[in-house]
């Protein structure tokens, strides 16, 4: 088959119409019909159902699709490791995480990253969906559970568990509780239960909105339970790895918490010996370690 063909097809069975498929290759929609065609006639079958709202793949199409999906995934990954400089770590790095993490952990600990290197260019995608690393949705994930796809290369960095925090204003206005009782005479910020996040989170706000709590606030991410807990609003539940960078949070009810969540990097086998890969995994493993020998230190100095 001729491999130029095979381009045009994936980009219009990808795009679902000839036109965008066109604006993507820089073809003109006649040029890019002229190719399906002739491919079409090549194997001697047809590719396309043609609908009013675009394109559909025919059985055969799905058939030879799922054949051009593997072949660009298996080229961009050729092509990123061809551009990993044996010196240098440059290009674009693909992250994913979750908004919470993302945002309260690991961008304000990049800058040392492009301090170490400057040309790199990190696509932080930040959700809680579980991006899919062998499809190439992303290069590399910091994920709160285990990976469970195949051929994954997986660290785990570290445990985290949900507690409860307040402002010191907030305690000195309202006062802090002593039993979980206590806590119906407060406002509670966390996630809401429904939206998605990590099971551990859902359960504890769960749990802890069961005690009749008159007046709440719902979030959905971490980002938004700590601005409330920073502004004074009421007792919030946030990971506990955020007391590094906020010192001055006074954890509330000490003996309330979440179980253990693991955090675990992953990326694909077939990214092994990328040099933006390795870059990014160093230095996260760099802080992690980091963290976790002040946390120690913190400890010892407290007892």
């Amino acid at each position: 088959m001729d491999w130029d063909k095979l381009r045009i097809f994936h980009a219009v069975a990808d795009a679902g119409s000839l036109t965008h498929a066109g604006d993507a290759l820089h073809l003109s929609q006649s040029a890019v019909s002229r190719q399906i065609r002739a491919l079409e006639e090549s194997l001697g079958t047809t590719l396309f159902h043609r609908h009013a709202r675009g394109l559909i793949l025919t059985e055969q199409g799905e058939l030879l699709f799922d054949a051009t999906a593997t072949m660009a995934r298996k080229l961009d990954s050729a092509a990123a490791r061809i551009r990993d400089s044996e010196e240098e770590v440059f290009g674009e790095l693909k992250v994913t995480t979750t908004t919470g993490f993302g945002t309260l952990w690991l961008v304000p600990r990049l800058v040392k990253l492009y301090e170490r290197y400057p040309d790199l260019k990190v696509d932080l995608m930040l959700e809680e969906r579980v991006l899919d690393l062998p499809m190439r949705e992303a290069d590399v994930a910091i994920r709160m559970k285990e990976p469970s796809q195949a051929d994954l290369i997986r660290k785990r960095l570290m445990n985290i568990r949900m507690r409860l925090y307040a402002s010191p204003e907030y305690i000195a206005r309202a006062g802090s509780p002593l039993r979980l009782e206590e806590l119906s005479e407060h406002r509670l910020i966390c996630q809401n239960p429904v939206t998605p996040q990590v099971a551990a989170g859902a359960n504890l706000s769960n749990m802890l909105l069961s005690y009749n709590i008159p007046s709440s606030l719902t979030i959905n991410n971490y980002f938004g339970v700590l601005q409330g807990v920073l502004n004074h609003i009421g007792i919030g539940v946030l990971p506990d790895y955020l007391t590094e960078d906020f010192p001055h949070l006074v954890r509330v009810l000490p003996e309330i918490e979440s179980v253990e969540v693991p955090v675990f990097l992953a990326y694909p086998e077939e990214l092994r010996q990328s040099r933006r890969v390795s870059a990014f995994r160093d230095f996260v493993q760099e802080e992690i370690m980091a963290y976790r020998r002040r946390q120690s230190e913190g400890a010892a100095g407290s007892d």
